[in-house]
């Protein structure tokens, strides 16, 4: 049984254990788990070897595996990372509700566009039947100037034609009288 075995650790195809001198053992001596049962001064040696490889920037992780993180910081680490995959995830998924929210707004501003040249285009119609109906009221007023003008020109014709008539009927009179 070893007495002072400290840490154990696999390196190749050897085993090294070690706490004082480092003995090397072949696989075929591997200690059983029966033998790895440390007694309390085993276990103090086991911590103060820990404290030293620890002091070296050495740890043993849960599964007894030799590292050179800190295990409290490999956990960091690996929360820090899972984290990071999680921040990454949700950034696709705004990135992709932002891009259906990007569409979805490009297509009401272009059919907001749409009818936006709608209702300029039929205000300028409404523009344009105003222009056409005031040219048209302008080339009635026009016209109802002329036909004023030329019914007071007739007016004045007939007047003066009554006369003509009223003298030559006169004259007519006259004339049938004087025979």
């Amino acid at each position: 049984m070893l007495t002072h075995v400290c840490v154990w650790w696999e390196l190749g195809a050897n085993l090294i254990v070690g706490c004082e001198p480092f003995l090397v053992l072949s696989h075929s001596s591997i200690p059983s788990r029966a033998d790895l049962l440390f007694s309390r001064e085993t276990r103090r040696e086991t911590a103060m070897a820990k404290d030293i490889l620890g002091e070296a920037g050495l740890h043993f992780d849960e599964l007894n595996k030799l590292r050179v993180l800190d295990p409290e910081v490999t956990q960091q680490t690996t929360e820090l990372k899972e984290e990071c995959k999680d921040f990454v995830d949700k950034i696709g998924q705004f990135q992709k509700i932002v891009g259906g929210l990007i569409e979805l707004v490009d297509q009401l501003a272009k059919e907001a566009e749409n009818e936006k040249m709608k209702a300029i285009g039929a205000r300028n119609l409404l523009k344009s039947i105003a222009k056409q109906r005031e040219a048209q009221q302008q080339q009635l007023q026009a016209l109802i100037a002329e036909k004023k003008m030329q019914l007071e020109r007739y007016r004045v014709e007939y007047e003066a034609l009554c006369k003509v008539e009223a003298e030559q009927n006169e004259f007519i009179d006259q004339f049938i009288f004087q025979k």
